[in-house]
């Protein structure tokens, strides 16, 4: 499978087809995946500049945070638990498994994944101390009352719009990790990581190592430096661009379109 072109999707659909066998993943969230898949074909499937600055961003929310929150669904364990759970050591947060098609033998098997990759305190899995957000229609609305309902930032990925949209009113900071930035979670989050979370969360890894020795005032000057409005622009105007190109040049050279893709993205600014 190595030599195949498009070995390294190959080999990321086997990890959800297993991942949807073992219980991790349901159907729906494999149709969740094909459709971030399209998107990362169009960005040219690698970190954007605007993706990076977003992600350097969201280490430093979490940095800065008081109560940072990771939220794992089954999409986002199988394909990077080991890299959320370095994360969360880097920046000291808490690891919640919430989920839309939620039943508790499935939040089992997740904690479980968790614990066997070495995170052993593992929220939203004690029924005993479950908090209830009512704004939320789901059953994404419990949530562990010493995780999530207390968060001041999440850390969010493959997600559904609403609770992005509660969590903002809450007064919560987001981080999303949306390829489709035309979604309500990439419109609501604070801070939109265009990026596709098998590259994202080793990025963020890598960026924490280096952060996290620097001081409070820094961070917040990276803060104070984002918009999350021009991110969205640009990851619309690299969309416009790559597209425009397939109609203009009527090329599926795929040289001449990321070459020529980065120039007119770039002159577009």
């Amino acid at each position: 499978m190595s030599t195949h072109p498009r070995a390294e999707s190959l080999m990321v659909r086997e990890k959800l087809v297993k991942a949807f066998e073992e219980g991790v993943v349901t159907t729906a969230g494999l149709i969740a995946h094909g459709r971030g898949e399209c998107f990362d074909y169009i960005i040219g499937e690698k970190t954007r500049s605007f993706a990076f600055k977003a992600e350097k961003t969201a280490v430093a929310a979490l940095l800065l945070a008081d109560h940072p929150v990771i939220s794992l669904n089954g999409n986002a364990t199988a394909l990077a638990v080991k890299e959320f759970i370095e994360l969360a050591r880097l920046v000291n947060a808490k690891i919640e498994v919430n989920l839309f098609y939620k039943s508790f033998r499935r939040i089992k098997t997740i904690a479980r994944t968790l614990e066997e990759n070495g995170w052993t305190e593992v929220y939203g899995v004690n029924k005993n101390v479950c908090a209830t957000i009512p704004e939320i229609s789901s059953l994404r609305c419990e949530v562990d009352s010493r995780g999530l309902y207390i968060a001041d930032t999440v850390l969010l990925s493959i997600e559904d719009g609403d609770r992005t949209i509660v969590f903002r009113k809450m007064g919560k900071n987001v981080i999303a990790i949306d390829l489709n930035p035309f979604s309500r979670t990439s419109l609501w989050a604070s801070i939109t990581i265009v990026d596709n979370i098998i590259r994202a969360v080793p990025n963020m890894v890598s960026i924490a190592k280096t952060l996290r020795s620097e001081d409070k005032p820094r961070l917040k000057e990276i803060l104070e430096d984002y918009s999350n409005t021009e991110t969205l622009k640009e990851a619309v105007s690299l969309i416009n661009s790559r597209l425009g190109l397939f109609a203009l040049k009527g090329t599926f050279d795929l040289n001449v379109l990321e070459n020529d893709g980065e120039k007119a993205y770039l002159n577009g600014r």
